[in-house]
């Protein structure tokens, strides 16, 4: 039931037909008694700048999730930004402060690397690669970083895109070795696969399977299916992995955290969701 103390959280993006949030965040307010909705707002890329704005006007809003077309854009219209924004060059989610001010973070790495700590994979000290440096992939090598990595190895057929990546990455983190240009993931500990490749049938593999070692973690973004044909080639070779929902379900908690609200658990959260593909 929405009344006059319920606090509002915006869902801002275009269109708004394929969101998927509203359908997780709200089964759980609901079950866990608290008085806050997740509502979807259509807005095309000239007006976003002034609704952003405007939303944070109203008095019973709590915060706002951003999504595509708006993550880049929303890092210019942030009074304050964290270093995982700085190096993503994108942000998913926004507060105000007290004093008015709005803050942006981005949370989509921060649901893959919680995914994994929570298997029990400690990041600290380790070597990794991350290959695919679009929108996902920058957001996972800056949560990575933030985790207290010792290495990054970045891969993209766009190298500039990698480059500048990996810029970001040294200028931010200048303690953690950072290499581009190879998608070996030999003498790796963890590895990463942020390409949609696995989204098509028939697709090639993100790299060299054979290469891999049973030892390295690998995870995987691409959620057409919960173990793509990159996972299943891991797990024979005896790697253990993380499915790419994961990553939706661990970035969660992280958001509700940040908008001050009582957190949950991943399972909490796949239990509760009506998602209707």
């Amino acid at each position: 039931m929405i009344n006059g103390h319920t606090e509002l959280i915006a869902h801002i993006g275009f269109p708004t037909h394929t969101f998927k949030s509203p359908m997780i965040y709200n089964p759980y307010f609901n079950e866990a008694g608290i008085n806050a909705v997740v509502v979807p707002m259509g807005c095309r890329p000239e007006h976003y700048g002034a609704l952003l704005k405007s939303v944070f006007l109203l008095e019973n809003i709590r915060g706002a999730l951003i999504t595509m077309p708006h993550k880049v854009s929303t890092v210019g219209l942030m009074d304050e930004v964290t270093a995982t924004v700085r190096v993503a060059g994108a942000c998913n989610a926004v507060k105000r402060l007290a004093d008015g001010r709005l803050v942006g973070d981005m949370f989509d790495g921060a649901g893959f690397v919680r995914g994994v700590q929570r298997k029990g994979f400690d990041l600290r000290a380790k070597r990794v690669l991350v290959v695919g440096t679009g929108g996902v992939g920058c957001a996972i090598a800056a949560s990575l970083a933030g985790a207290g990595v010792a290495a990054i190895s970045l891969f993209d057929v766009n190298s500039a895109c990698s480059q500048a990546l990996a810029q970001r990455l040294q200028d931010n983190y200048p303690h953690i070795e950072v290499r581009s240009g190879s998608n070996d993931p030999a003498e790796h500990d963890l590895v990463v696969n942020a390409t949609p490749l696995g989204m098509n049938e028939g697709d090639p593999l993100p790299l060299d399977v054979s290469r891999l070692s049973p030892e390295t973690f690998v995870g995987e973004v691409v959620m057409k299916a919960e173990t793509t044909a990159f996972l299943a080639a891991a797990q024979a070779r005896g790697c253990r992995t993380q499915v790419g929902t994961d990553m939706l379900y661990e970035q969660i908690p992280a958001y509700l955290e940040f908008f001050g609200l009582p957190t949950t658990t991943a399972e909490v959260l796949r239990r509760v969701a009506q998602l209707s593909y």
